[in-house]
Order: C-alpha cells, then structure tokens, then sequence
C-alpha cells in the first residue's frame, strides 16, 4: 500500500530505541546536540521585523521564483559578503530541503544518482530516496598536516583560535574518490561548511570538484548554509572563486529585456547552484524560507531558470509572511551572525584545549565539531549520557568509517559547554 519512495521499516533503529529510554530515565543532561539558535538562547529580535511587515502578511502575489524585494534583499546579502549575483539569479523556496527537491525533480529522473560526502548528514540520502534517486558517495579523508618551519607555524598561530601544534589534523576532500562515481550520476553535493567536520571547500578542492563536473556533464550543488560561520581568515565561501570580486562590466549578460544576470564569460562549463536560508543566516528555521543562487554557462542560463520556475509554480510554496520577514531580516544578519560565531569561537576553543588535533580534528566552520574517543561510538553514546549525563550524536549517524567518533554543537551556552567537555573528558581519561 505505501510507495516505495518510503524505507520498508519506519520504526526507531534499536540503538535510537535504546537511546530515548536513556534519556527518559535519564538525570538532568547537558544536550550537546542542541541545532537551535532559539534553544541555545540566540534568538534574533523579530518584533520590529513583524510590525514593520505586517501589512504584507496578507498579500497574495503569486511569482514561481518569489518576490522581486526578496530576491533583492538577497542580492544585498550577498553584495555585502563581496558577492556578484542578480535579482534574476536567485530563487526562493520554502527551506533548503525544498531547494533540493526542486533541483532533483528539475535535473534527475528516477534511479538517477546523487554524489554526497561520507561522512555527512543522513538527511541528504532521505531527500534523495523520497524522489527515487539513489546516493553514491564520495568521502572526507583525515589529513595530518605537518608544520616543521618556525615561520609554517607563526602562520598557523595567526590564522587559528587556538594554539598551533607541530601536527594537526583536518578533513579534506579526497578528490579522488570522486572517480568512482556511478555512471548514472546526475549531482554532485559539495556541504561547506561541512556538516558535521567543519570542512570549508578549499581553492584547489573547487577547482577538482568544478572540473569532475565539466567532463561528466553534471550539476554542482553548494550547501552553504553554514557559510557566514568561518572560524579562519583562509576561509572562503565557495562562490568567491567565480562570482566575488569586483564586477567586470562585461561579465553581466542580458537573459532578455535588460534581465541581467552576472554570468562570466569564461565561467565554468557546469551550471552552479549554492543553496541557504533563514535558518542560519538568522538563526530562525522558524520562518521556512530558504534561496538559490545559481550560475550557468550563458547559453543554458534561461532555459535552467524556465525549468526551475516550472517545478516551483506548481507548489508556490513560500508563504507571503515569509517573503516579508525575510526582506526585513537579511539586513540584520550580519550583526546577528557575529553574535553567534562569537559563541562558536569560545566553545571551539574549549573543545581543543581538552583534545588533541589527533582526536578532535580542527574546525574550519559552521556549528559542529568531531571528538574520536577510541571506542565503539554507540556504546560511548550511551554511556556519557547515563554516566556522564551529556547527549551527544554517535558517529555511525553520520556515516564515519571507523568506530568511536561523536558529533558535538557548538552552539551549546559556553558554561554549560564547558561543563559537558569536562565530563567528556573524564570519562576519555577513565
């Protein structure tokens, strides 16, 4: 009776069972799993947003891709970010795991492919299955770095919050794995911030990605919700390397009826999507609003955006107070977001002060962080939460291929966070 899109089991995996009577009966526990700006006590102040759009609230004005003031109030956010995008480059959805599903109804058929990192989150592979496509992965490596140089580690020291170490380690992208993907393969991924490793897509890791994608005729996909939350001067948002910078008057192109959209003439050969919303930029999921911005070789740029405005005039799905709430919001995020990093920044630094590079590989961006502690990571599970009285996510969630890593959120209030780390601590060393 139900479709096949659905898993054959829809119940709690035995470990997950297992973990909710734990915390029913569990002691007072510190959630280090907390995703919520709203939860973590970071709310952004949305009652001026409120009255100052109140009026729109009741507007119906239907437009497949969204209203013009909120494609402009993106274009802002990204002009003042050093971004190059136009209002006809942006489309608005309902949440990014909207913008997923119109990108996958829009480029895939059924049994089509989808190239998603390991380890990453598992929410990407339910989105895929849901419009019968499949995922293929491609993997994050753990990269140790070493630093023999006193100059190398003065670098090192300027560009990170914490101490420089002779050694550390970060994940990267193994390019190379790319290679192996299906034949079928329609989409590559690309998670930057990464989720849940603080990976940032380097220079030469975009290029690699970029050029897989050129020669097997497929779409790059950005998930950059994360994006205004890098921990490092040598970060850079991913569309830096092809839209930031001063614009060059001959890089606009006329999509018809002086409709510009700021597309370079020797861009790349693969069309571009970079997917993010409101739930990050202003720490409100709340509102379900999210965008693409996208680039596209000239000749393929109108009849993508016809395509994508097709799927999206079938659903109309983002609300008229959204819309409002949205253009009234992006001008703040900026601020809003330094508040948050802020955060970030002091948790992170906790983080390492308790754990080597070696077991807590260093965070380029975003709100999570990785700690190996050396032992099967359900069972650690369990046990910092009914001994430690910590909540953490277990590492198989995410799909690491090695027993023993937790996922933490930085977002955690920093007492609490250094109380959590503290007893995380105790039971590695116990």
């Amino acid at each position: 009776m139900l479709s096949s899109r659905l898993p054959k089991d829809l119940s709690p995996s035995p470990f997950f069972a297992k973990l909710e009577r734990a915390k029913a009966s569990a002691k007072p526990f510190i959630d280090m799993t907390v995703s919520s700006p709203v939860r973590a006590g970071l709310p952004i102040d949305l009652d001026a947003a409120v009255e100052e759009t109140r009026k729109d609230f009741g507007c119906w004005n239907p437009d497949a891709a969204g209203w013009k003031s909120a494609h402009e109030a993106v274009v802002e956010y990204y002009r003042e970010r050093g971004g190059n995008f136009t209002a006809g480059q942006i489309l608005l959805t309902a949440s990014t795991s909207e913008a997923y599903s119109v990108l996958f109804k829009t480029f895939c058929d059924p049994g089509d492919v989808i190239l998603t990192p390991m380890p990453g989150y598992p929410l990407l592979d339910t989105l895929a299955q849901l419009e019968h496509l499949e995922c293929a992965p491609y993997f994050l490596k753990l990269q140790r770095e070493r630093f023999d140089k006193l100059t190398d580690l003065k670098k090192v020291t300027e560009r990170r919050s914490a101490p420089a170490e002779v050694n550390s380690f970060r994940f990267v992208l193994d390019s190379d794995s790319l290679l192996a993907a299906p034949e079928k393969a329609k989409i590559l991924l690309l998670v930057s911030p990464h989720n849940p490793t603080g990976h940032c897509v380097s220079r030469e890791e975009w290029n690699a990605a970029v050029r897989f994608c050129e020669e097997n005729d497929m779409i790059l996909v950005v998930d950059e919700v994360f994006g205004d939350y890098g921990f490092s001067l040598e970060v850079r948002r991913s569309w830096e390397y092809l839209m930031g910078g001063k614009p060059e008057p001959a890089n606009f192109f006329d999509a018809g009826g002086n409709d510009l959209a700021y597309l370079p003439e020797d861009g790349p050969k693969c069309p571009i999507f970079w997917l993010n919303g409101l739930s990050k930029a202003v720490g409100s999921p709340q509102l379900k609003l999210g965008w693409m911005a996208f680039y596209a070789p000239r000749e393929q740029f109108e009849p993508i955006r016809a395509a994508l405005e097709f799927v999206e005039d079938a659903y109309l799905s983002v609300s008229a107070p959204a819309q409002a709430l949205g253009t009234a919001l992006l001008p703040a995020a900026a601020a809003y977001e330094s508040r948050v990093k802020e955060r970030l920044l002091q948790n992170w630094q906790t983080l390492r002060e308790a754990f080597p590079s070696k077991y807590c590989p260093e965070v380029l961006g975003g709100w999570y962080a990785v700690v190996r502690l050396g032992e099967d990571d359900e069972e650690l599970t369990l046990r910092l939460l009914r001994e430690k009285h910590v909540l953490v996510q277990p590492g198989f969630f995410f799909d690491f291929d090695e027993d023993g890593w937790v996922v933490v959120s930085l977002l955690q209030e920093p007492a609490l966070f250094k109380d959590a780390v503290a007893r995380m601590r105790s039971l590695a060393d116990s």
